[in-house]
């Protein structure tokens, strides 16, 4: 189907809507990528998989599942959907053998809420080692989308939480990659705290844990990674604010860069308000 230049190029509106009727319905059927949080908000999750899910090879009968778990839930939300999605597509896949077709698909669909889908459907199998989920995740690690960049860190949180001490030296050896996407991810899918996720109170009580992730970040060149640092440090801060306190003075003599001075001054900024 061809596009129009202008849509794809769009900038995206502000509120919900203010979505163009057009624009609305090419994400719905799955044509096109959201462009902004807004968008990817407004997502009929719905109308989506049943527009999408037929040319997969997905059955009526599973399609039908999902829309009425869908329409179960108790809060409805863009994260809630891609779970609920995800969970009753693994769960009437994981013995099948088009479990791994199913997921290619999945993973390189034009659409990002369709990719989003492929982060949970991969991190919820019980058959697959933690290594080999991150690596087949890595291309939607470093996903181009935001969005799938951000459901591909909380899909693996659990696996993370649950396998800290291989996460962490695992995602110390990713702190070294050309990707951005990548390096921010070894920080963000740890924060002790993070973002509408559970916390991992073993990097809350000894953040020191992570030093080796860290470490390696300290001055990176990226300012979407050392946000994630920066952020990382203010989370470990409200449990541990001995530790960021004498890490960022060892950093600011160590590393004397603008990059390493701005992860500082986020990393400090609840210490410092108290």
């Amino acid at each position: 189907m061809s596009i129009n230049p202008e849509i794809l190029h769009r900038k995206g509106a502000i509120k919900i809507e203010n979505i163009p009727t057009e624009v609305l319905k090419l994400l719905n059927l799955g044509y096109i990528e959201t462009v902004n949080l807004t968008e990817w908000l407004a997502i009929d999750h719905s109308v989506l998989l049943g527009s999408v899910f037929p040319e997969m090879g997905v059955s009526e009968e599973i399609i039908l599942q999902i829309t009425s778990s869908l329409k179960q839930q108790k809060k409805a939300s863009a994260m809630n959907s891609i779970r609920n999605v995800s969970s009753v597509l693994y769960r009437e896949y994981m013995s099948s053998s088009d479990y791994e077709i199913l997921f290619q698909k999945l993973k390189s669909h034009v659409s990002d809420s369709i990719r989003c889908y492929a982060t949970y459907f991969l991190a919820l199998n019980e058959n697959i080692s933690l290594k080999d989920k991150f690596i087949q995740l890595e291309p939607l690690i470093a996903d181009t989308h935001f969005g799938v960049r951000e459901v591909a860190w909380m899909a693996l949180r659990k696996d993370i939480n649950d396998n800290l001490d291989f996460s962490i030296k695992f995602l110390t050896n990713w702190t070294e990659s050309e990707n951005e996407n990548i390096r921010r991810f070894c920080t963000e899918s740890t924060r002790p705290r993070g973002v509408w996720c559970s916390h991992i109170d073993e990097l809350k009580e000894k953040p020191e844990l992570a030093l080796s992730i860290l470490e390696k970040l300290k001055s990176d060149s990226s300012k979407y990674v050392q946000d994630s640092v920066g952020n990382w440090l203010n989370d470990a801060s409200k449990t541990r604010p001995d530790f960021v306190t004498q890490l960022c003075e060892r950093w600011e003599k160590e590393s004397q860069t603008k990059n390493t001075q701005y992860i500082v001054r986020k990393a400090l900024r609840t210490i410092l308000k108290g």
